[in-house]
């Protein structure tokens, strides 16, 4: 047979799209030609392909050869179609049998001896082939990563002779099994823990709210109150990832060529990138379209601490997935849009000096000054935070007690909070199919309904405080989480009252 066609899957953002890769061999010199829009790897892959195939004791044709990688509008990178070209090569040849090759699909890059090297964003292609009832062939070293899907249909091999001996005998491949994931609540967090934090009592209130409804929330206080710890303590109250987002999130981290531990995989990923970080290190992008700190952040929490000494372009491109919980990356050479929900968690001291509004008067800046600082913050940004929560400086004795009498504080609380906030969030998806956050505005008039007298009281307060509709949207979605935090159908005025403490920002941000 002189025309040979193998499946495999190519790599955009987290998409994998099926490229078929035809091999035609016909009469005429010696040569090997690649089309079909194929960069500089692709186009270097007949020298390894060559190699590869010698070394492993097989015959390289010595006829025409055309290898078209279709559909040949899209960009083809990397070394990952290596083996299926290999594998082309031998079946067109004869050298394995062309029956039975469209029940597979096949990734991997091929050393000069034959061996199988690793390739990214194999659990995309894991996910599409499942879909299309193929079965994926991939290098034993990708084999960990096919296993974090259930139902996965893949087969891992460490030398293309024993992807040869696969489809030649039906066996010679080890196949890859789903492993149930090992995480156990008592030991998905060993950082900073809410008993850790002394005092701050609202503060910690504030953030369990943040937790159980996944709202955006910044704390905002003189330097050394616990703004950074609160934060850090936050992946401490938050429930292990269902099956279905922690595989958007692994796979995330699959494109992004970064390690998945299987032993960790549910818990949600903490990203806090340094504020001299770019626009294009949160958005993400570049010649090979790596997701930014908002994608890897993807159904976990983006710590932004010191945020004023953000650059203020870079805050702005925040705006856009807060509001869609996705990001869309143009450049000159594609165009594709990554996931990027994620909890927003910020802080930031009021002033440059950090002390304004200080009782001891130790703040150094002129009220100009004050004013400058704070407008690094826009109008539209601060609007997109639900909870904006003041962190005061403590006394000497508040800092030196051992233990507060608040069971807030006491580490057997830390885990029924965490108990707490997971039936919480159990009961939000139930609801609605997903979390109080992520409500649109159809689901907020269906789920937020309020009595006459309420809606009396949050008119009143929107009217007085100058809020937008947006931020009137946020307040009942932050008191329909306090409700479902009580157990209450329904949401009450004290509910409604709480979540509006939150939106008091004048006195930091309007004079």
């Amino acid at each position: 047979m002189s025309l040979a066609i193998v499946y495999t899957r190519a790599n955009i953002g987290i998409d994998a799209p099926l490229v078929t890769v035809e091999t035609h061999l016909s009469n005429g010199l010696p040569s090997l030609a690649i089309v079909g829009l194929p960069e500089a790897a692709v186009r270097e892959s007949k020298e390894r392909v060559r190699s590869a195939i010698l070394n492993a004791g097989l015959e390289f044709p010595t006829r025409r050869m055309t290898i078209n990688l279709a559909p040949a509008d899209l960009p083809k990178s990397g070394g990952r179609y290596d083996l299926a070209i290999a594998l082309s090569i031998l079946a067109a040849s004869g050298q394995i049998p062309a029956r039975g090759l469209g029940e597979y699909e096949v990734l991997g890059e091929l050393a000069l001896n034959g061996s199988l090297r690793a390739v990214h964003g194999v659990l995309p292609a894991v996910l599409a082939a499942r879909e299309q009832e193929r079965t994926l062939l991939l290098p034993a070293v990708n084999s960990a990563e096919a296993s974090l899907v259930r139902g996965v249909r893949a087969l891992a091999g460490a030398h293309l002779l024993e992807v040869c001996k696969q489809l030649r005998t039906g066996n010679g491949m080890q196949r890859c099994e789903f492993q149930e994931p090992p995480l156990m609540a008592s030991e998905r967090h060993e950082g900073t823990r809410l008993a850790d934090i002394k005092g701050q009592l609202a503060a910690k209130r504030a953030l369990q709210v943040a937790a159980a409804g996944a709202h955006n929330i910044l704390f905002i206080g003189p330097p050394g109150t616990g703004k950074t710890l609160l934060a850090n303590s936050l992946l401490s109250l938050l429930p292990p990832l269902d099956e279905t987002d922690a595989l958007e999130a692994a796979a995330i981290k699959s494109i992004a060529r970064r390690p998945i531990d299987a032993a960790r995989w549910l818990q949600p990923e903490f990203r806090a990138p340094h504020h001299t970080a770019t626009s294009i290190a949160l958005v993400g992008g570049g010649a090979q379209a790596s997701p930014g700190e908002i994608t890897l952040a993807h159904r976990g929490v983006l710590f932004l601490d010191e945020l004023p000494e953000f650059n203020r372009s870079v805050l702005e491109v925040l705006r856009e997935p807060l509001e869609s919980g996705h990001i869309t990356i143009s450049r000159a050479s594609y165009r594709l849009q990554l996931p990027a929900n994620f909890q927003l968690v910020a802080a930031m001291n009021p002033c440059k000096c950090g002390y304004h509004g200080d009782p001891d008067g130790r703040c150094r800046c002129t009220p100009e000054g004050v004013q400058r600082y704070l407008e690094k913050i826009s109008g539209p940004l601060l609007d997109r935070l639900d909870l904006i929560v003041e962190v005061p400086r403590l006394a000497p004795h508040e800092l030196r007690t051992v233990r507060e009498s608040a069971p807030t504080n006491d580490a057997s609380a830390d885990e029924q909070n965490v108990t707490r906030i997971r039936t919480c969030r159990q009961l939000q998806k139930q609801r609605a199919g997903k979390l109080n956050s992520d409500m649109s505005a159809h689901e907020i008039e269906t789920f937020c309904v309020l009595d006459d007298k309420s809606e009396q009281f949050l008119e009143l307060a929107v009217q007085k405080l100058k809020l937008s509709a947006r931020a009137h949207h946020r307040i009942l979605k932050i008191a329909r989480t306090i409700a479902d935090m009580d157990g209450r159908e329904a949401i009450a005025q004290p509910d409604l009252a709480e979540a509006i403490s939150y939106r008091r920002v004048e006195r930091f941000f309007r004079g």
